[in-house]
């Protein structure tokens, strides 16, 4: 529905996710009610847990809605980019999501299409759950069905059976979608797959998903019998609310941590998390500032001292953005080197690792190999993610001195992930004979078979090197198969060219 640019507001000197309806849809009323709908329903959402709206407007016909910008990735990119989480983290993950959900339920907003993509992971680990622009407000029995007969909204892999009949909703149908989630992000895979969307619907409504504790042996029986009530295809034998949700996962014992000491006893008390998620979220604070002036304005006569609790409020409203303002970290905007910018030094390699993969960035990275120089794994990760990065950017030079790097290292892994990243370079160079050579190389290595099986098993090859090599062996055979074939014509034009040859001569 819409394209979505990170953009500064110059106001206040902040980043923010600048979302604009495409313009072939600008003039479709139905289309135009949906995306201002969007702003509505999540702005009436304030949430440590929810991506928070700032602004909605129209400006020379162009919808626009200016939203929070969380710096991360997704849920959907980090299982792509580490794999399935340890249990701790996807607890956590969890939680806050089910928290989220919480607070919709509470104002009546179904979200209609919770998927990995639409959980949001900042660097600090806090949860953001975005797009609301399917949710639909129950509550409100005025407000339009935006929705057409007959037509289901959402993604397939992550519907909720009734969602895929049709059928009335409430939040018990967010905790089916968010089951699925789960289970994607526990194990790699959804439930349910197939080639067309009417084959995975077909088996939300009929078929049972595997079970968890067959697929991870780690996993605690708790959190599996979670997740399977979660994706119970009755509304009845779900979890009816997501407190109750919240609730089961905080009882879980987990190996490590996670129980009911990390948590309060209050559901509405704020999480570690979220506590840290206030420095940049006064949001909250604004709002009730503003319903108490106006408060305060209708009851002046009756209530004078009112007047003076809100002056005290606006007092320290500014003084706590002052102290904000001072301490806030440089808009990335203001700088297009990613590299001078400075990440600060973590209390673990593990935590900066995480931070990095969170941040995506090659600053993120750069920070590991320079605040822990001395874990050799942690440096040669963060050196592995800045070539990919640096490849992903077509910035060849940098891309290839990490490659050649990882390609004299004399760990097979290591030097596996050098020689494939050596051969994308080439191929993109168009350096044949070299791209051959590693090819052939890789295959000696993963015995004399470039499988995406055998890449992973025997080379230990990530999915999105994997994924990349396998892009320039198929580009690199249709190009040979062009050149096959222009040689081949070529050769029956030059052959039988003469009117006097005939194709039976010799």
């Amino acid at each position: 529905m819409a394209q979505v640019y990170l953009a500064e507001q110059a106001s206040l000197g902040r980043q923010v996710a600048l979302k604009i309806l495409k313009r072939d849809l600008a003039g479709d009323e139905t289309y135009v009610q949906r995306f201002h709908h969007e702003a509505r329903a999540a702005a009436s959402l304030t949430h440590a847990n929810i991506v928070q709206i700032f602004e909605v407007g129209c400006v020379d016909g162009v919808h626009y809605i200016a939203q929070e910008y969380v710096q991360g990735q997704n849920l959907a990119q980090v299982i792509a980019r580490n794999g399935p989480p340890d249990v701790k983290l996807a607890v956590t993950i969890m939680r806050q999501a089910a928290s989220a959900l919480h607070k919709s339920a509470e104002h009546g907003i179904i979200h209609r299409d919770i998927k990995p993509e639409n959980i949001m992971l900042t660097p600090d680990g806090l949860v953001k759950v975005a797009d609301f622009g399917l949710a639909r407000i129950t509550r409100d029995e005025a407000a339009p069905n935006l929705t057409q007969i007959g037509m289901t909204m959402g993604t397939p892999l992550y519907m909720s059976p009734e969602q895929i009949e049709g059928k009335s909703l409430d939040s018990r149908s967010d905790i089916y979608s968010l089951g699925v989630t789960c289970f994607h992000m526990l194990t790699g895979q959804t439930p349910f797959r197939g080639e067309t969307a009417l084959s995975v619907a077909v088996q939300h409504l009929n078929e049972p998903p595997q079970r968890l504790e067959n697929l991870r042996s780690d996993l605690p029986d708790g959190l599996c019998r979670i997740v399977h009530q979660m994706l119970e295809k009755n509304p009845d034998d779900r979890y009816q609310t997501a407190r109750q949700l919240i609730l089961d996962l905080r009882a879980l014992q987990i190996p490590g941590g996670g129980g009911d000491d990390e948590c309060p006893d209050d559901l509405e008390q704020w999480t570690t998390h979220e506590m840290q998620a206030l420095v940049d979220q006064r949001t909250a604070a604004t709002q009730q500032l503003d319903a108490l002036m106006k408060s305060a304005t209708a009851q002046k006569a009756s209530r004078p001292g009112l007047l003076l609790i809100a002056g005290c409020l606006v007092a320290a409203l500014l003084t706590g953005a002052a102290i904000a303002w001072s301490l806030r970290e440089p808009p990335l905007l203001a700088d297009a080197d990613p590299a001078a910018l400075t990440v600060a030094k973590k209390e673990t390699v593990e935590r900066q690792i995480f931070y990095a993969s969170m941040l995506g960035t090659e600053a993120g990275w750069l920070a590991v190999e320079k605040h822990f120089p001395d874990e050799t794994d942690a440096v040669i990760r963060a050196k592995q993610e800045r070539a990919q990065i640096y490849l992903s950017q077509d910035q060849f030079e940098p891309a290839l001195e990490i490659f050649d790097e990882m390609a004299a290292h004399e760990d097979e892994s290591r030097r596996a992930f050098g020689l494939a990243g050596q051969a994308v370079v080439y191929h993109m160079q168009e350096n044949r004979e070299a791209f051959v050579f590693r090819l052939e190389e890789l295959e000696k290595m993963a015995g004399d078979s470039l499988d995406p099986q055998q890449l992973k098993e025997k080379l230990g090859l990530d999915p999105r090197m994997i994924e990349l090599i396998h892009g320039v062996i198929k580009k690199h055979q249709r190009d040979m198969d062009e050149e096959l074939a222009a040689k081949w014509k070529n050769w029956q034009e030059s052959r039988f060219s003469d009117d006097t040859a005939s194709p039976d001569a010799g």
